[in-house]
């Protein structure tokens, strides 16, 4: 077996702290993966397993994203070898095209995309030559640039299982508690709302698409932090890729213990054929803001997923926001924009209250702080940060679940302070985050030397 030499001593290969972590997390990986397959099953539905063995044929959700995955996997390839495999990808994709044409297949492109096929191929092809044509570092490499791509493929996967498991699992939700509490921040989902709808179709397009293309954002982004890695032959410590999947892995998580569907859906007619008037509480989103009255658990139909607290949504894309500051200027007005266009979707669209945004982004700062730390090693003010960032949230969920008609009664009080408190998170990522980056370093001044005789 392959070893190492470190302070004179031959380490095995099995034995580096490296390779252990990467081992145990593809093995829990897997384990979560066919947990999530058993419990799906169980409900009568496709796990993401099952969904992503189907899309090798037929039409993929999100050929987009398929796409995107197999651009994250090429950051480890040649210029030469990039160009074969987006070539082979598209080959695929015109193959499919012209057998489904020829045999009368008809597309709903709500039920899937045309395209996307190929990239997938290509992925699981790349991992076929990296287990048998690649040796060594070369094999590691090509293996975490497939690993990479797969994981956002299962990551969303992973998401929609959730978030049907929610909907099965979870029969009452907490909106009412939700929307008292969110009189404190002045009800900011009604008054985005009637901005949206007053925008008409123009701006409800726009927000539309940078809502449903956040993953491709995402990797826009990480494809310019890893854009080093085929010349570098190595993954740096820390990159977006890995705040989006631990954002996607428990997220979902919440969900559960505090399941809430949105204003659309609890108080409006609800969206992409789920929800109703028959399962709101009232007929009140957009225009009329909910009383303040007494919040009950509520039940509600069993397909609307339970994924407004925290908003993941806002979560990711703070963590786009984040991890397009170091970039060009493009790049930081890229994320600024899709952040704001984000929380105007978010809200406007009647998804989301404002107490899951500031939640989502409190969630966002932590788990980054949390990645951050593991990535350079801990340390007293990177414990500090989580603590502090961890604190925030539980407590930002206590007070919606536990104060709602207190902090709907007092907003002159609760709604600085849920907005404090968020600032808080965020004053501290910044100061400290701060001076964990490299100090410059200036340049050695030469000695003067004595003027010859």
């Amino acid at each position: 077996m392959t070893t190492r030499i470190k302070g004179g001593t031959e380490v095995p290969l099995w034995r580096r702290p490296r390779v252990i972590l990467w081992s145990v997390a593809a093995v829990a990986t897997v384990g979560f993966l066919v947990a999530l397959e058993i419990t799906a099953h169980h409900y009568g539905l496709r796990g993401p397993l099952t969904t992503e063995a189907r899309e090798l044929i037929y039409p993929p959700k999100s050929g987009f994203l398929l796409y995107a995955s197999m651009g994250l996997m090429m950051v480890v390839l040649t210029w030469r070898q990039r160009l074969i495999a987006a070539g082979v990808a598209v080959g695929i994709d015109v193959v499919f095209l012209l057998v489904r044409w020829a045999s009368g297949f008809h597309y709903d492109f709500d039920e899937g995309h045309p395209f996307g096929n190929g990239a997938l191929w290509v992925l699981l092809g790349s991992a076929v030559i990296a287990v048998t044509r690649r040796t060594g570092q070369e094999r590691a490499l090509l293996l975490k640039g497939v690993g990479l791509g797969l994981l956002l493929m299962a990551g969303r996967k992973t998401g929609d299982t959730w978030l049907l498991i929610t909907s099965k699992s979870r029969p009452m939700v907490l909106d009412q508690y939700v929307a008292v509490a969110d009189h404190a921040l002045g009800n900011p989902s009604w008054l985005v709302g009637r901005l949206v709808r007053a925008s008409g179709p123009v701006g409800t397009h726009l927000l539309d698409y940078v809502y449903a293309q956040l993953a491709v954002a995402a990797v826009v982004v990480a494809l310019y932090q890893l854009r080093n890695v085929a010349t570098e032959r190595r993954f740096p410590r820390h990159h977006l890729v890995r705040t989006f999947l631990v954002i996607g892995l428990l997220g979902p998580g919440i969900y559960m213990i505090f399941p809430v569907v949105g204003p659309i859906f609890a108080y409006g007619p609800g969206a992409s054929g789920t929800g109703g008037l028959e399962w709101a509480a009232a007929n009140l989103w957009p225009h009329t803001p909910t009383p303040v009255s007494t919040p009950h658990p509520m039940l509600y139909d069993g397909i609307t997923p339970r994924n407004c607290m925290p908003s993941l949504h806002t979560a990711w894309a703070t963590a786009i926001f984040i991890h397009s500051r170091k970039g060009p200027r493009i790049l930081r007005y890229g994320g600024a924009f899709w952040l704001i266009a984000t929380l105007a979707a978010t809200l406007g669209f009647g998804y989301h209250y404002g107490a899951d945004i500031v939640a989502g982004v409190v969630f966002t700062l932590t788990i980054e702080a949390a990645l951050r730390s593991q990535a350079r090693g801990w340390d007293r003010s990177g414990t500090r940060l989580v603590a502090h960032g961890a604190t925030v949230f539980v407590a930002l969920l206590a007070a919606y679940r536990y104060l709602p008609m207190e902090m709907a009664r007092l907003p002159w009080l609760f709604g600085p302070l849920v907005i404090l408190a968020m600032l808080s998170v965020i004053y501290g990522y910044l100061r400290t985050t701060s001076r964990w980056e490299p100090k410059p370093v200036p340049a050695p001044r030469a000695e003067p030397q004595p003027e010859p005789v």
